[in-house]
């Protein structure tokens, strides 16, 4: 690394490097002043050592960085996941992406090929990394539905790209004039880790669509800090190896990027804003259709239907039976299109707010059906953790608030253990009725004490019998023990609705449980 981190650089080389033929243009000439301005009192400040020693030395992949990488991925998608823009900022903070792309710009600036892979390649690994954490994360939690924090990652823009711009000009300041930071680390991660974070998103979910924007986002932020850290490093004369043919080369390089990155992204950024004005004036006509005092809510256009389809909620004091014909009129005439509407109208009362109230309650039961699928996920999700199947095996029945699925055999595990795993994600959702159907195995026997009751164990393997037979719906055979606490535990059984046949064994003071076979 030391032949990264400390080039020779000279103080004054502005006075020992050759006028540029610019200069000699009459619009060169009226930059002269500016120019000598910002050499002797910009650039001669800055410590181009120390800066470069600064950042070459945390371009390199260390266990450090990947793991810091991988924590601040895993608490973004987990704050996207959540929908909570605070536990997103909460992962920038540890992310340590700046230090590796703004080593990749600066290399290109100086010309240091190998400080250039050095940066690459903890960038590849960081992001790797960084898809492969937050994929697995995605796997395993019960929560995958997209939310807006991630569906806003998914559509680059030119905003995007000018967040990405002023990051990196932030950064790259910082870093060189000795002010940075976690706050400086922070703008760099702001354009970086949530993109990442719903790649990740998108290879767990196979959602190609959001991985391809996501992935999309990510490089045009990449590219964009990169090269404006190349620009930045240029402009506070830090040297370089590079030719004047590869100086321009290397300008025309930057520029062209620059102009491919924003043409696409101004037309997403136009189509963006059309859609936006197109939804004012949708709202704007289902008002027209509505008393004044009527509420409109939700409403939304689905852009990838032909004709259009709008559709939404509306809260009036009185029903317009023609509303929906009216609207598509109207939207009809000012889209230019042809267009469906569906808008549902309830009715409310004339006092004031009463339509504000109308839509906070339907609010708050979406909030509640939103919380009710959470918890059926999350059952779900248990469920085929404990009998060792995927998700999909298991079977919900939301009609009747019921879970069913069927186990795979566990070495070692017996229909009393089964049972209490039942038991366990029963607990866990207490308006649900949580069956687990075990595997087919032996039952257990029923021991008697020496007055030929039943011991606390016996009443226990009662109590697995009875359960096991109503799980797999099978007949059971009793056998053994005293007539007396055999019928005992037949009428238990029977009143649990079991299917039983009783015979005599050779052990007085065990009952014997088994399945009844068919020949039986």
């Amino acid at each position: 690394m030391a032949d990264i981190a400390s080039p020779t650089i000279e103080q004054d080389a502005h006075d020992r490097r050759p006028t540029p033929r610019w200069v000699h243009s009459p619009i060169g000439r009226a930059f002269v002043p500016l120019r000598r301005w910002w050499l002797d009192n910009v650039v001669q400040d800055v410590d181009h050592t120390a800066v470069i020693a600064k950042i070459a030395g945390e371009s390199s992949t260390s266990p450090r960085y990947i793991f810091m990488t991988m924590m601040s991925a895993g608490i973004a998608i987990l704050g996207m996941l959540l929908s909570s823009p605070a536990v997103v900022i909460g992962a920038m903070l540890l992310s340590p992406l700046m230090s590796p792309i703004l080593g990749a710009g600066f290399a290109l600036a100086s010309g240091k090929i190998k400080w250039l892979q050095i940066s690459a390649r903890a960038l590849l690994i960081g992001t790797v990394a960084a898809i492969a954490f937050t994929a697995l994360i995605v796997l395993l939690s019960p929560l995958q539905t997209m939310t807006p924090e991630i569906a806003s990652r998914t559509r680059p823009n030119l905003f995007d790209l000018l967040v990405a711009l002023f990051s990196s000009l932030a950064g790259s300041y910082a870093m060189i004039r000795g002010r940075e930071g976690t706050i400086v680390g922070v703008a760099i991660a702001t354009a970086l880790m949530p993109p990442l974070a719903a790649v990740g998103y998108g290879l767990a979910t196979m959602n190609w669509t959001v991985f391809a924007g996501a992935f999309a986002l990510y490089v045009t932020n990449f590219l964009t800090i990169a090269l404006t850290a190349t620009i930045m490093a240029r402009l506070y004369g830090f040297r370089t190896d590079l030719s004047k043919r590869q100086g321009v080369f290397q300008n025309v390089g930057i520029i062209a990027v620059f102009v491919a990155l924003a043409i696409p992204l101004g037309l997403s950024l136009r189509q963006i804003a059309l859609e936006s004005n197109a939804q004012r004036l949708v709202q704007a006509a289902v008002s027209e259709s509505f008393p004044q005092d009527a509420q409109v809510s939700d409403a939304a256009i689905d852009w990838g239907s032909e004709p259009l389809v709008i559709s939404g909620t509306v809260f009036t004091p009185s029903f317009n039976a023609r509303a929906n014909t009216e609207i598509s009129d109207r939207l009809r005439e000012t889209l230019n299109r042809d267009v469906t509407v569906q808008i549902e109208q309830f009715r409310v009362g004339t006092d004031p707010g009463a339509a504000e109230q109308a839509q906070l309650a339907q609010a708050r039961a979406e909030q509640q059906a939103e919380a009710s699928e959470r918890e059926i996920a999350a059952l779900a999700a248990n469920l085929a953790l404990i009998a060792g199947v995927d998700r999909q095996a298991v079977t919900i029945d939301r009609d009747n608030n019921r879970a069913i699925v069927i186990a795979k055999p566990l070495p070692g595990l017996t229909l009393a253990g089964w049972r209490i795993l039942e038991r366990r994600a029963a607990a866990k959702t207490p308006n649900w009725d949580v069956e687990l159907r075990p595997p087919l195995l032996p039952l257990p026997a029923i021991p008697l004490n020496d007055e030929g009751a039943l011991t606390p164990d016996g009443q226990q393997a009662q109590q697995v019998i009875a359960w096991a037979a109503d799980r797999l719906d099978l007949p059971v055979v009793l056998a053994g023990g005293n007539e007396e606490a055999r019928d005992s535990v037949a009428e238990a059984l029977a009143a649990n609705g079991v299917t039983l046949t009783q015979t005599d064994g050779e052990t007085e003071d065990v009952i014997e449980a088994r399945w009844q076979t068919p020949e039986q």
